[in-house]
């Protein structure tokens, strides 16, 4: 299985795993580029993945299926779904089984899909950072990348959006003494100036450098306890903190 990054709107990212000429999609937010790069690569289109109903990762899907009539898995919230998903779920769509995995916070009803050695984590777990919540709350946020932070450690993240720089920035903010922050900044410009996507990441790396997968750090509870301007000891109330922070520089 080979995964190609294919680029969509501002800086989200649509995934097409591709298998000799078969290929599945996660979160088509546009059709127009997935249907380019079907077409450029001769490849035929067996399933669409969905982490979660926002637009940007959906849009795309009813002009997919009106092309060419396959399974999509995801959240009842989407109206195309023809496969509802659920915790714990194995899915084999390409003939690759995926373990389904409930992560709410960004949504209610967003979802990973692991593979051995992948993970497509939407806008749950970013690359450097995590999703703002709109619909849960931080302490699913904290499960929800917790449950994450548990797959193999060289699971590599693929993400919804190229935010990489700006929450190393922000990671850098919080943790000014992290050598590996500083150090995955400068090789994240590096891309950057290749026109080479930062995504995706291995979740040692994550571990490593990523405040919010980093909330039992000493440095990043006195960064977060400064911040809130009084002492953080809980582990969700220092990850709601940060997200507080990132949010107020956005």
């Amino acid at each position: 299985m080979t995964i190609y990054p294919i680029k969509a709107f501002h800086d989200n990212y649509i995934w097409c795993l591709v298998k000799n000429s078969d290929c599945l999609i996660v979160d088509p937010g546009e059709a127009s580029p997935v249907t380019q790069f079907l077409q450029k690569n001769k490849l035929n289109l067996k399933a669409i993945l969905a982490t979660h109903h926002h637009f940007d990762h959906t849009n795309g899907i009813t002009e997919l299926v009106q092309t060419k009539s396959v399974p999509v898995y995801g959240s009842a919230q989407i109206p195309e779904v023809t496969h509802v998903v659920h915790d714990e779920e194995i899915i084999h769509p390409l003939e690759i089984p995926f373990k389904v995995l409930t992560i709410p916070a960004h949504t209610l009803e967003h979802v990973a899909y692991y593979s051995d050695g992948v993970a497509f984590t939407g806008d749950t777990l970013f690359t450097a950072g995590c999703g703002k919540i709109f619909e849960g709350n931080a302490e699913q946020m904290y499960e929800s990348l917790n449950k994450l932070k548990h797959l193999p450690t060289d699971t590599l993240i693929y993400c919804g959006h190229e935010y990489t720089l700006n929450n190393l920035r922000f990671a850098h903010l919080v943790e000014p003494n992290n050598q590996a922050i500083q150090e995955r900044i400068e090789i994240t410009k590096q891309l950057i100036k290749e026109g080479q996507p930062a995504v995706p990441a291995p979740l040692k790396l994550e571990l490593e450098t990523n405040p919010f997968l980093r909330c039992n750090q000493k440095e990043v509870i006195i960064a977060a306890s400064d911040y809130a301007q009084k002492s953080l000891t809980d582990p969700v109330e220092i990850l709601f903190t940060l997200r507080e922070w990132k949010n107020s520089l956005m």
